[in-house]
């Protein structure tokens, strides 16, 4: 198995301790060097010789499974593919993977010879401590109690809001919208969540499908987006979504930005129908010098950095290392790419 993306020492030592049966080979040299711990793109000014662009595709090609899409590009995924008739499995670093692999453009019969699984589930805990941090900053009224600090104004007492007394409304229920509803659950929120399937999920109150999305938005007092970016989910909360909202609602987005009609989102805030929004992500990354999410007080902008943490690298070279097991005994692949709908 080969490393095909910049990870640490401490995450390759994992790989090989928890499964000792992987030869897992790797370069150095060949990978861009991390700028800081957890740095998973490592130097974007990295570049290699000839010499070392053709050794590094060499040790890809003689692999049976990729740790990571070669340099997160999807026609390299796709040379690496058709250049390796061996390669049986490929690893996404990214939760949303899936995306990676449709990107390749790859046949039919390569996708059936290929494994592909993401990283889903190990950024659940990190994007769902950010959606709380969206949450109560919606809820305490943020920009003004900064704007009051700013102006060093004691204001006369007025009141908060409350997650226990609130109504959050989560649209998507994987592996993130699962522990941002965990988190609401246990501070006493009231959790309605919406989903493809509707299945029931702990720490949800109420499920509703997607084809529910806008009647459940008109009893939400807060929503938070966790959807990927599929074909299928582009757009999908746009004008008559944000109609349906109350006044004042906080929106917070750990998903992909594409999932949002932007212009529908700018109208909401500037008629006051979402009071508040905390977004992770944006659908043109980065966000445009002109983009009128900029300068707002009542949109907190975070760079697509909400999932990172020391440890992230860790947690995605264990579940690689489970997954490697699994390949090894001939046993279903966890997180594994739905190669229709690319997730």
């Amino acid at each position: 198995m080969a490393v095909a993306a910049t990870v640490d020492d401490e995450s390759r030592r994992i790989v090989t301790e928890r499964e000792p049966r992987v030869d897992l080979v790797v370069g150095p040299e060949l990978l861009a060097p991390q700028r800081y711990e957890g740095d998973q793109g490592g130097d974007p000014d990295f570049r290699r010789t000839p010499e070392q662009q053709r050794a590094y595709e060499e040790l890809l090609d003689g692999a049976d499974a990729l740790f990571g899409v070669p340099d997160d590009d999807p026609a390299a995924l796709a040379r690496a593919v058709r250049a390796n008739p061996r390669l049986r499995w490929v690893h996404t670093m990214a939760a949303g993977g899936g995306q990676s692999v449709r990107a390749a453009r790859l046949t039919d019969e390569e996708l059936q010879r290929v494994a592909f699984t993401t990283s889903a589930g190990v950024h659940g805990t990190p994007l769902a401590e950010f959606a709380l941090l969206g949450l109560l900053a919606g809820a305490k009224r943020l920009p003004r109690l900064q704007a009051d600090s700013a102006a060093r104004t004691w204001p006369e007492r007025w009141l908060m809001g409350q997650l226990a007394e609130q109504t959050v409304l989560v649209v998507g229920l994987g592996g993130i919208g699962a522990e941002v509803a965990r988190l609401l659950s246990a501070l006493g929120t009231t959790v309605l969540g919406a989903s493809r399937h509707g299945r029931p999920v702990d720490g949800v109150d109420e499920v509703v499908t997607t084809d529910g999305l806008v009647g459940a938005a008109a009893r939400a007092d807060a929503v938070v987006v966790t959807l990927p970016g599929t074909p299928g989910t582009k757009g999908l909360l746009g004008a008559d979504f944000f109609a349906a909202l109350r006044p004042g609602v906080t929106f917070v987005n750990v998903g992909r930005g594409t999932v949002v009609d932007e212009d529908a989102l700018v109208a909401a805030l500037d008629d006051g129908t979402v009071g508040f929004a905390a977004l992770d992500v944006v659908a043109r990354e980065p966000l445009e010098p002109g983009s009128p999410l900029w300068d707002r007080p009542d949109v907190l902008v975070s760079p697509h950095t909400a999932a990172g943490s020391p440890s992230l690298d860790h947690r995605i070279a264990e579940l690689f290392a489970d997954n490697a097991t699994r390949l090894l005994d001939g046993r279903e692949l966890r997180n594994r790419v739905d190669v229709v709908e690319f997730y």
